[in-house]
């Protein structure tokens, strides 16, 4: 059920009326996990039971992971147990075409097509945050993660894991700060202007600019490409990196504020990425939610910077490619994750802690001056980047960057019908353009005291000129 349908908005409705009625208060959990399961069910009935049962698992081994009388072991098995079952649903296939040489193999021919459970990756993620945060309850005296009762303890956890606003791509709600919000709700609560603003700037950046500007961006695809001049493919990539960010950040605002409606609140997943003047600073801005995850429960636990220089940039370095690798099952994510690895690491090399490299003089202007070159600079490199996305297929990436240089003098370098690409990126350049400038004196008084009738724009915008239907971009991890 796509958050995008009009059978995701009734189902939505319904499911609010039922939440908020006053003789149901005392229920409202049970609301929430019946509607989660149909949400789920809706599109992978057949598969409804593995989230069930991982819910169910990572229930157990959390609460004995406090209560039990050998908690490590109980964690270990825990996360053992979540890793083999996403590698096996997500890696399966990936693994098995490497290893097996027979393609006719039936071990392979089932494995390749195994089929992927919806949010695999979130929902484990869940589960591993759940059962490592109620192990170290022990030591940080944080037992209100788990509760005393086992069955109030495996309610909340089913919960916790199926809330159907982050069931399928996020945000990663961490248990500790989840736990804590479930209990009653009233309606009166509900932040309407914080509501209304996170889902029309959500919708508005999935339906009319991701939906539209996939349709300039399919041309990316090989072998079409290849009769395209370096403006286009250029403009295109441009095109896609902005696709990308709006389709992502869209439905993580959108799941952001129908968690709202609930009473819930989701951590942001991403706060304007593409005005990082470094690497660093752009993985604490984009995907926030999945940079935590993996800062602190891989990076943090392979011993971060603790152990010197040379392993801090090799923590560094498996960290990227294995977040890389989570991304899809992929030898083409898992040179992604490496190539921005390697951006860290030599930045961290040349930079230090400082991160922006880049220093045109140290006067007000030049200070200024090369915080836009880098901003630019780290811009171009993540846009270079996404290709591997597009195409998963190494070659085809690498003829793509050659015939951004063979092509000049073969074709017309810009295809006048990709301008469209432009103009749909627009609203993205202002959106970071006027949260970069968001002191200056413009903003504050010409932009800011009408910010509704942008929103009034953008839900015009909504209405009149969506895309066409289309999945999002991360349903795929």
């Amino acid at each position: 059920m796509l958050f995008t349908s009009w059978a995701f908005i009734a189902f939505v409705i319904c499911t609010l009326f039922i939440y908020y009625l006053p003789f149901l208060k005392k229920w409202q959990t049970y609301v929430l996990l019946i509607a989660s399961a149909t949400f789920y069910a809706y599109n992978s009935l057949s598969l409804l039971l593995l989230l069930l049962l991982s819910a169910v698992l990572n229930s157990l081994v959390s609460y004995y992971a406090i209560y039990g009388k050998r908690p490590r072991i109980y964690a270990s098995v825990g996360v053992i147990i979540n890793i083999l079952i996403l590698a096996f649903y997500k890696y399966g296939g990936l693994f098995a075409t490497a290893i097996v040489d027979d393609a006719a193999s039936p071990i392979e021919s089932f494995l390749v097509n195994l089929p992927l459970p919806l949010g695999i990756s979130f929902f484990t993620f869940s589960g591993i945050s759940l059962v490592v945060d109620s192990f170290k309850g022990r030591y940080d005296k944080c037992k209100d993660v788990v509760s005393p009762s086992l069955a109030i303890h495996m309610k909340n956890t089913l919960f916790y894991i199926t809330f159907f606003p982050k069931l399928i791509a996020g945000p990663i709600a961490k248990s500790r700060d989840f736990y804590p919000q479930i209990g009653g709700k009233l309606f009166k609560h509900i932040d309407v202007a914080f509501v209304f603003k996170t889902l029309v700037t959500g919708y508005f950046l999935k339906l009319v600019v991701a939906d539209n500007l996939k349709d300039f961006t399919f041309w990316m695809a090989y072998p079409y490409f290849e009769q395209r001049g370096p403006g286009s493919l250029g403009l295109m990539l441009f095109g896609y990196t902005i696709q990308i960010f709006s389709d992502f950040a869209g439905y993580s605002l959108i799941a952001i504020g129908v968690g709202a409606l609930f009473g819930y609140k989701l951590p942001t997943n991403f706060n304007y990425p593409y005005i990082s003047s470094s690497f660093r600073e752009f993985w604490k801005r984009w995907h926030i939610t999945l940079s935590n995850f993996l800062m602190e429960y891989l990076y943090i636990p392979l011993g971060g910077n603790r152990k010197g220089k040379a392993r801090m940039y090799l923590n560094l370095l498996l960290t990227m490619m294995l977040g890389g690798l989570w991304r899809g099952a992929a030898w083409s994510f898992l040179v992604w994750g490496t190539y921005h690895g390697v951006c860290l690491v030599v930045e961290r090399v040349l930079c230090g802690k400082r991160g922006n490299c880049i220093l045109l003089g140290t006067s007000r202007v030049g200070l200024a001056t090369s915080h836009i070159v880098s901003i630019l600079f780290v811009f171009t490199m993540v846009c270079f980047g996404w290709l591997l996305f597009v195409l998963q297929d190494f070659s085809q990436a690498l003829l793509y960057l050659h015939c951004m240089v063979s092509n000049m003098g073969k074709f017309r370098f810009i295809d006048s019908k990709l301008m469209p690409i432009c103009i749909y990126a627009i609203p993205v350049v202002l959106y970071h353009l006027i949260y970069l400038f968001r002191d200056t004196r413009f903003v504050k008084r010409i932009i800011l005291p009408y910010k509704y009738v942008f929103y009034g724009c953008m839900l015009f915008l909504i209405l009149t000129n969506s895309g066409s239907t289309a999945s999002f971009v991360y349903f795929q991890f």
